[in-house]
């Protein structure tokens, strides 16, 4: 497994001299308030709906039905929703999954007209998902997703299609797992459509763009750790280390104490990002309700120049 990955590592390119060259940047917007609270660290300890972004091979921990919905209020008016469908069959999984960041409208302004040309645009950006798991044994699970994504900027479209997969190991009893996993994995998408623009000199110029765009390809290695774990106090810790193909290596850690099993307190920071000064804070309440479960978090996080990112979600085990 290790040397796989690490083939298709070198292959993609990673590190810092293909910085800023990739396209898809929304697939890299972590999608739920735990992970995000806990400084984007849960590639081996995401337990919920969130799984299917973060790595599917957990998703076959999952019990029954879950239902995940998100949202994101991302910089500058840019929203993003996420929302997450998982049914198990005794060692089987399937899931679906979507996630999508909209810009909102966006005044158009130009070297010579700097205060706006009058004209309003817009961007949208989406990726679905359908992903299957098994959990081979009590210890080891694999998974896999296969996603089409898409980004519509103006009248101009890009489209591919990518891969996701992991895997999940449990270490005993000792509260201990790894995970190793790769997003995003795809073919590079060529442009289509064409753009209006207005120029001082030439007047209307319809423009098509040739640029191609590649999939921001990430690698991960992550592990979590039952370090306090009674009936009614439990604190998990976590790491992971990400190295993406269009920037440079990345380590995020995180925490969270939970309360019998109902109430979470978190918090978590990424390291290798100018902006982050301060840890990334959240919470969440489970409520059960019958025979189902009701989950709700919220995460924090500020930027230094950017400013803050307000996630919320809702899960539901049936």
């Amino acid at each position: 497994m290790l040397v796989l990955s690490s083939s298709l590592v070198k292959a993609q390119g990673f590190g810092q001299d293909r910085a800023g060259t990739e396209g898809f940047q929304f697939t890299k917007i972590a999608v739920d308030p735990r992970a995000a609270a806990m400084g984007n660290s849960n590639m081996a300890d995401a337990n919920d709906g969130s799984s299917l972004y973060w790595n599917p091979a957990l998703s076959a921990r999952v019990e029954g039905s879950t239902i995940m919905a998100s949202h994101t209020a991302y910089f500058a008016g840019i929203s993003q929703d996420y929302i997450s469908v998982i049914q198990s069959f005794d060692k089987f999984s399937v899931g679906l999954s979507m996630q999508y960041l909209g810009s909102g409208d966006i005044k158009e302004t130009t070297e010579f007209e700097p205060f706006g040309t009058g004209r309003m645009f817009s961007t949208n950006h989406y990726a679905i998902g359908l992903s299957a798991a098994q959990q081979v044994t009590d210890l080891f699970s694999y998974g896999i997703t296969f996603k089409f994504l898409q980004e519509n900027i103006e009248e101009v479209q890009y489209s591919s299609g990518a891969i996701d997969f992991g895997f999940s190991y449990l270490v005993g009893d000792t509260g201990l797992r790894f995970a190793v996993g790769i997003n995003n994995f795809g073919l590079d998408a060529d442009p289509s459509g064409t753009t209006t623009r207005i120029d001082e000199t030439d007047g209307v110029v319809v423009e098509a763009p040739q640029e191609v765009n590649s999939l921001p390809t990430r690698f991960h290695i992550g592990a979590a750790y039952d370090l306090i774990d009674t009936e009614q106090n439990k604190l998990i810790i976590t790491a992971q280390v990400t190295n993406p193909s269009d920037n440079a290596e990345q380590l995020n850690i995180g925490a969270e104490y939970s309360f019998v099993d109902q109430f979470f307190l978190r918090t978590g920071y990424e390291f290798g990002i100018q902006e982050r000064k301060i840890p990334s804070l959240g919470a969440g309440f489970v409520l059960p309700v019958g025979n189902k479960i009701i989950k709700a978090d919220y995460a924090y996080s500020l930027y230094e120049r950017l400013g803050e990112i307000h996630r919320i979600a809702i899960s539901f085990s049936l």
